[in-house]
């Protein structure tokens, strides 16, 4: 054991004496948009959404950075979706290259934009299948996954375990219709039957108080009777206004998936394999709270940049997105896989948890998916079903 130690100390120091010093200054970008109520307190957001995961992941840059003269910087920004533009402006006049945005589609395309092929831009909140296909862009990676990813995670559970009769019900939004039209193409996909196809209209209003659990419990079992007969629910909820209700509320008994009951997440605080109790206690000793979708995304995104980094020895983002993109990148993300990036369109290839709020019940790939890359290819748009040309 001595003798490993001094040999690591030796390989350390020969590589803190050729290494050149590179000074890493990364912004993360959250707009606050205005927040309904969620239907549980356990949903309130807490202030330092995603940060958190920021400050984690510039930590952990660190100490691998000090050994070879990298230096890391984070600033993190939230602002009114009002203010964004001219706080984003500001954020780019102070240098910052590399930028972490955690924003809606509409308003992740605008800024991504607005920073310029010259700067490099990383997804860290936006599921819209949207923008890994016809409105990619080249300077925009995506670290959160699609909606297609998603939906395909839930739909290979449902076909492994020989549940292919299903009955979709969707909101009214507009995110809502978009998040149904990907279970359906992802049903076609491999090989799912719809038997029942049903909107949820959402009426507005306190959901807390006007949709509580008396009225609930008697409105929702009139709204999904006369159903054919099916082997689970897929809801499709992106905008959180009648999901969480339906275990328990159906007329028939069936096991509920997608936006409630069995869910497609890239991360929860129950997740232990892996190595992942290492990461959430460390999560938990800076925060003083469990982690979240959003932390975890935004810790991803700045661990790309921060293996990219040591392995290239260089900040320029050109380099950066070039060595993120190519055949040498992977990542350890306490998912089982190392991840890496569709050359494509820019999107992570990740393994997706499926959870039912307290465990890890399953992960997607499933068993028996293959695919000539890799079998996470088969979790969203695959090349050929790709219209994204900015990478080409």
């Amino acid at each position: 054991m001595r003798y490993l130690t001094i040999l690591m100390a030796c390989v350390l120091m020969i590589g803190a004496s050729t290494a050149r010093a590179v000074e890493v200054r990364a912004a993360v970008f959250r707009i606050d948009y205005p927040q309904v109520a969620p239907i549980s307190r356990f949903d309130l957001a807490p202030d330092d959404l995603g940060f958190a995961g920021a400050l984690l992941a510039t930590e952990d840059n660190a100490t691998t950075g000090g050994f070879l003269g990298h230096t890391y910087a984070l600033e993190t920004v939230s602002i009114a979706p009002k203010d964004a533009d001219a706080a984003f402006d500001a954020v780019l006049a102070q240098g910052f290259d590399i930028l972490v945005l955690m924003a809606s589609a509409e308003d992740l395309l605008r800024l991504a934009d607005r920073a310029g092929p010259e700067r490099l831009v990383v997804n860290a909140l936006a599921r819209n299948t949207a923008l890994r296909d016809d409105q990619c862009r080249a300077n925009l990676l995506h670290v959160a996954p699609s909606d297609a990813m998603l939906a395909d995670a839930i739909t290979q559970f449902t076909t492994w375990k020989k549940w292919p009769r299903w009955y979709l019900i969707h909101g009214s939004n507009p995110a809502d219709r978009a998040l149904g039209e990907a279970y359906r193409r992802s049903a076609a996909k491999f090989g799912a039957r719809i038997v029942e196809d049903r909107e949820f209209e959402d009426t507005g209003g306190s959901r807390r108080t006007d949709t509580g659990h008396v009225l609930v419990q008697r409105q929702l079992p009139v709204f999904t009777q006369d159903a054919d007969d099916h082997d689970v629910v897929i809801a499709a909820d992106a905008s959180d206004v009648f999901a969480p209700y339906l275990p328990f509320h159906l007329w028939d008994p069936r096991p509920v998936m997608g936006s409630a009951g069995l869910r497609p997440v890239t991360f929860h605080a129950a997740h232990e394999a892996w190595g992942a109790t290492q990461f959430q206690r460390r999560f938990e000793k800076l925060t003083g709270r469990y982690v979240r979708e959003e932390d975890y995304q935004a810790w991803l995104a700045l661990r790309v940049i921060g293996e990219a980094v040591t392995r290239t020895g260089a900040a320029d983002t050109a380099a950066l997105r070039d060595y993120v993109l190519g055949d040498s990148f992977e990542l350890a993300a306490f998912k089982g896989q190392k991840v890496t990036f569709r050359p494509w369109n820019g999107q992570m290839r990740q393994p997706i948890l499926l959870f039912d709020g307290r465990i890890t019940v399953s992960v997607s790939p499933q068993e028996g998916y293959l695919h000539q890359r890799s079998p996470l290819d088969t979790l969203g748009l695959d090349a050929p079903e790709s219209a994204c040309t900015a990478f080409n």
